[in-house]
């Protein structure tokens, strides 16, 4: 019997050949590596070998801390250390990482080259904003510490870069102290995409951190109704000493029939999902695992879709585009047959620094398609709005987006393509994504 060759994927499960090789020794195992790969959350093919190249470095093991600063709260890690881990370590001690993204199964790593945001950018950025310094292992095997204010060009270039400029191997930020680990959050019901907007920006400048959840598929005057969360750490009398418990969390066991997230099911989830939310607004306390990370509470969540799998579809369309932007952009969704029980909605805060850095001043939404035969044709006429409204998409999240469109979204383009020159004229460090998007060889 033939073996099957290893496959590799990322998180919306689209295999593509390839392996992972384990090391718990970064500086060693780096030389000579294609790319880094950490906890293997970016949904489509960022951190996967480009075509001919079979393995990529995995960190996960390299995952030490390597010094903690408990009066200034400055974390030094090896890019493998996970989130989840700290938040294990430290949440209860004090101290939380404010750019936190939506799941904490992700690498300190990640963060950096995904430069990850979540739910509080309005207020605290992106986490390439909290990092400090960064030890990298280079294409032409040379070692290189840079910061803000060392080799800042390239330190620029690699928050955000997707793991291009070089291979992470350690990673020095800024954590956060706060008064207790429960989140105090409000919860409202609003009715349409408008409304929902004007909440979401008037939250923004009172809450630190705010989220929504719309219905992608409503249309007329309830077009993007969906439930508004706000939230900030709770003050000690607030909780009354109360214990933070330990989550406990489900698993889907195996992957779902392609059908059960066709349109009419999704339509009765958003639905329901909705009127569970039946008083008007809700206050109380929550745990941070349920206010900022609530899928982590099912593992392996990505199998629901099925073995063709998914994409999720993240824009930001900018605050110049005009308040009718999100609304102009669900009719689009719905008009195209669009379907996703998981929309998200968020406010996003001032551009980072980081050269290719996602974000700008605007509104993020981000939606999940389950990958069908049409999923190119929709991932191409949403490109061609989100370029239109002068937005761009998250390349973290992409699976489908062609080369053009995203040099049509991003004008630093050029000037990240100029400093890999420098540092990688032979393109020795690259990816199945940079090889789709970037047109890096082969």
């Amino acid at each position: 019997m033939t073996e099957r060759a290893p496959t590799l994927a990322g998180w919306g499960n689209l295999p593509r050949p390839g392996r992972e090789v384990l090391s718990e020794d970064l500086e060693a195992a780096s030389q000579g590596a294609v790319l880094s790969r950490g906890l293997g959350r970016s949904y489509g093919d960022s951190s996967l070998p480009p075509p001919g190249r079979s393995e990529v470095l995995g960190t996960r093991l390299a995952d030490r801390i390597l010094a903690w600063d408990p009066q200034r709260g400055v974390l030094r890690a090896e890019a493998g250390f996970s989130l989840w881990e700290f938040n294990r370590l430290f949440l209860r001690r004090g101290w939380f990482i404010s750019a936190t993204p939506g799941t904490q199964f992700v690498s300190l790593g990640g963060m950096v080259a995904a430069d990850v945001h979540g739910k509080g950018h309005h207020r605290f950025g992106g986490f390439g904003s909290h990092v400090r310094a960064l030890r990298l292992r280079m294409a032409d095997g040379s070692i290189v510490e840079c910061g803000p204010d060392r080799e800042p060009e390239l330190f620029w270039a690699t928050v955000g870069g997707m793991g291009l400029t070089g291979h992470i191997l350690e990673v020095e930020c800024q954590t956060q102290a706060i008064p207790t680990p429960w989140i105090y959050s409000e919860s409202e019901r609003i009715d349409d995409i408008d409304h929902f907007i004007a909440a979401l920006k008037g939250s923004s400048e009172r809450w630190p951190f705010s989220v929504g959840w719309i219905d992608c598929l409503s249309r007329g005057k309830r077009m993007g109704r969906g439930i508004l969360d706000r939230g900030r750490w709770a003050e000690p009398h607030e909780t009354g000493g109360r214990p933070l418990p330990v989550t406990r969390r489900l698993a889907v066991p195996f992957d779902f029939p392609s059908w059960v997230l066709g349109r009419l099911t999704v339509r009765a989830f958003n639905t329901l999902y909705y009127w569970k939310h039946w008083q008007r607004a809700r206050s109380g306390l929550r745990t941070p695992d349920s206010f900022f990370y609530p899928l982590d509470a099912i593992l392996h969540w990505n199998r629901i879709y099925g073995r063709r799998g998914f994409t999720q579809y993240q824009c930001v369309l900018p605050d110049s585009a005009g308040k009718g932007a999100a609304r102009r952009f669900l009719e689009l969704l719905t008009s195209r047959g669009g379907a996703s029980f998981l929309c998200v909605i968020k406010d996003c805060g001032a551009q980072g620094q980081g050269m290719l850095s996602f974000l700008q001043p605007g509104i993020s939404i981000a939606l999940d398609i389950p990958v069908r035969d049409n999923t190119q044709a929709l991932v191409d006429t949403l490109n061609e709005l989100v370029i239109a409204e002068g937005g761009r998409i998250y390349l973290a999240k992409d699976a489908f987006t062609r080369p053009e469109h995203y040099a049509a979204m991003d004008p630093r383009l050029p000037a990240f393509t100029a400093l890999r020159d420098r540092w990688d004229p032979q393109r020795t460090i690259r990816s199945a994504q940079s090889v789709r998007v970037f047109g890096d060889p082969r």
